[in-house]
């Protein structure tokens, strides 16, 4: 772990300060992420730029992106974003079985399995998903769109899960009862 500051904005670089303003805005408070993020402000630009596009500007419903997020969250063992995620579906009243059953791995409806499976494959293969599983992809009802848009939703995560990994992020309150640990954790 690194040790770093979580800023607000009276200690955030100059750069950073207008786009923590804006993420007070747009959630109500600064999320700890953002105060990580912001020592650097083309990062947390980028974050806040490719969390716009993953809600506004991909086909996918918030179900559909909520099971792309959750996916690559639990995959990478984001200790932050998988709370923050789970808080994120409840407010958008997503099935709590699909939370659920995202946070323990366990099988989804049909089309929301194969957009987890697509979404595994794209990371797990860096990007080389191979024709069985665009195949696959294809055959449950989502297209060219929906593959890029995973990849649009995976860069946004990286730059949270790495972060959050490198930096050990604390949860936000607001997220605290959603804690989550990895499978190998949790049965330690």
């Amino acid at each position: 772990m690194v040790t770093t500051t979580v800023h607000t904005l009276d200690t955030a670089p100059e750069a950073s300060k207008p786009l923590l303003e804006k993420s007070i805005k747009a959630f109500g408070r600064l999320p700890s992420l953002h105060g990580v993020m912001a020592t650097s402000p083309g990062l947390l630009e980028g974050y806040q730029h490719l969390h716009r596009l993953a809600i506004e500007g991909t086909a996918f419903d918030p179900e559909e992106r909520t099971v792309v997020w959750m996916t690559v969250n639990v995959a990478n063992a984001c200790h932050y974003c998988v709370p923050a995620h789970t808080g994120i579906a409840k407010m958008e009243k997503i099935d709590t079985d699909i939370v659920n059953a995202l946070r323990d791995e366990t099988p989804l409806p049909a089309k929301l399995e194969a957009l987890r499976t697509f979404t595994l494959a794209v990371r797990e293969t860096h990007g080389r998903p191979g024709a069985d599983a665009i195949a696959a992809f294809e055959a449950a009802g989502y297209g060219e769109r929906a593959m890029l848009d995973v990849i649009l939703i995976i860069a946004q995560k990286v730059m949270s899960n790495f972060t959050n990994s490198i930096f050990e992020t604390p949860t936000d309150a607001a997220f605290a009862p959603f804690a989550w640990a990895p499978k190998a954790v949790a049965a330690e």
